[in-house]
């Protein structure tokens, strides 16, 4: 058995700059890592995600152009749009690689697992350490569906290494994976449906922002299946069939899954180190990420942080600070987070519901895109901009933003609400016009009586 100063299992945004940072303070760190280094953000997650929508949206943007007097052809190169992606994600991972390796990290490529108190064993090398965090991440959940097991079906892992654009896509999944990725290739060309079990899709936002979203899908040709589950998936002569409890049958050459995220612990062996997981599988943590064994942290979406690498990245900071002894904690700032669609959502704090369900005495403002000088000129009209005060404080409580890079725009509202600022701030601010921007302080002038 081999000794080590620390153990990190896992390389997402949390477990490398963690490992890099302690390499470099002359401390022996070994990190474990089953799969790509870059977990899902650099391999099939933000990166080549993100890529992908770049040319997606350029495509939609221009079919979309008709109501500026713009006529145009689209042809899209599928195999040009996905060697970019792959080309991008390959050289995010060879950065990590590089990274690791100039700070003197050595690398176990091993499913990682417990085989006793902070001990680690691993393609046939076994590690003791005084600390250990654990940065494993989720998976793609897969849904008990008879028939699917054995298919070529998709997930966001697999999605990426697509070489053709299928002619039709099939969906199972209301949340943001399925909205991106679907609404992606829809606008690339294929013919996409989205099979939702629910009324809405976007169910963990606010109404009308579940609303905006449908519409937007339906404007780019994508059927939807509200209250519908698949109960049986066929796959026969490079077609997929779907029968949905509502009789109908649906068909496709493509089939993306994409119903929910499950923890990567059940190969971890966490029983032999004293680490407990939850009802759903994640590592119980207290809230500076410690586990239910002396020394032994976890970091990001394996403790059940929201699944965000921004969340993973301040994760690592968060938990730096802590073993220096700083009073930091896992919910220490304002969360916020985007939904890459087009129109994007931005969110940043709480809704007007969460405040309420805290107790708090708030309201909002809301001010339609289709009253935003800047999103009638360009014609992004489609959305709105919402802001949640405290009556009692006037403190800013949250914003919703739906519309043309609202994920760049709630930024201000991520900066007032760190600062501890009013919404009387940002009424007498001054921004410029025309821009999306300006529309911020109109929005707050909504709560002068």
């Amino acid at each position: 058995m081999e000794t080590a100063d620390v153990i990190i299992i896992g390389s997402g945004q949390g477990g490398v700059p963690l490992a890099a940072d302690f390499a470099k303070q002359g401390l022996m760190v070994v990190l474990f890592e089953r799969d790509l280094l870059g977990g899902s953000c650099i391999n099939y997650g933000c990166t080549p995600s993100k890529a992908f929508l770049a040319a997606a949206h350029a495509a939609g943007r221009v079919r979309q152009a008709e109501d500026l007097g713009i006529y145009a052809q689209v042809e899209v190169d599928f195999p040009a749009v996905m060697e970019r992606v792959r080309l991008i994600r390959a050289r995010w991972h060879q950065g990590v690689q590089k990274r690791l390796h100039e700070a003197g990290v050595r690398v176990v490529y091993a499913q990682a697992y417990f085989t006793g108190e902070r001990t680690v064993t691993g393609n046939n090398v076994t590690v003791q350490a005084p600390l250990v965090v654990i940065n494993t991440g989720t998976t793609a959940a897969t849904p008990k569906i008879p028939g699917l097991a054995g298919t070529p079906y998709l997930t966001n892992r697999n999605f990426f290494d697509l070489q053709k654009l299928p002619p039709r896509l099939l969906v199972i999944g209301g949340g943001y994976i399925s909205l991106e990725l679907g609404q992606g290739l829809a606008r690339l060309g294929s013919e996409t449906q989205i099979i939702v079990r629910g009324e809405r899709v976007l169910d963990h936002e606010e109404p009308d922002v579940s609303e905006t979203l449908a519409e937007a899908l339906k404007r780019d040709g994508i059927q939807i299946h509200f209250h519908a589950n698949t109960q049986k998936v066929t796959y026969n002569d490079n077609l997929f069939t779907l029968e949905l409890d509502n009789g109908q049958q649906l068909q496709g050459e493509a089939l993306l899954i994409a119903t929910g995220r499950h923890p990567n612990t059940s190969a971890l062996n966490v029983a032999a180190t004293g680490v407990e997981l939850n009802e759903q599988g994640y590592i119980k943590v207290d809230e500076q990420f410690r586990t239910t064994c002396e020394n032994i942290y976890a970091i990001a979406d394996v403790a059940q942080q929201p699944a965000f690498t921004h969340v993973s990245w301040e994760d690592y900071r968060r938990l730096k600070a802590i073993l220096h002894g700083e009073n930091r904690t896992r919910n220490d700032r304002v969360l916020a987070y985007a939904i890459y669609t087009e129109p994007q959502v931005g969110r940043a704090g709480m809704t007007i519901a969460d405040a309420h369900k805290k107790g708090i005495n708030a309201r909002c403002v809301t001010l339609p895109m289709s009253d935003i000088a800047r999103a009638i000129e360009w014609g992004h009209d489609l959305g709105f901009y919402r802001m949640v005060i405290d009556t009692e404080t006037d403190l800013i409580l949250g914003a919703t933003l739906v519309g043309y890079e609202a994920a760049e725009i709630v930024h201000v509202f991520v900066s007032l609400m760190e600062a501890g600022a009013t919404w009387q701030l940002l009424e007498k601010s001054v921004h410029i016009h025309p821009t999306y921007g300006e529309a911020l302080p109109s929005l707050a002038r909504g709560f002068v009586e």
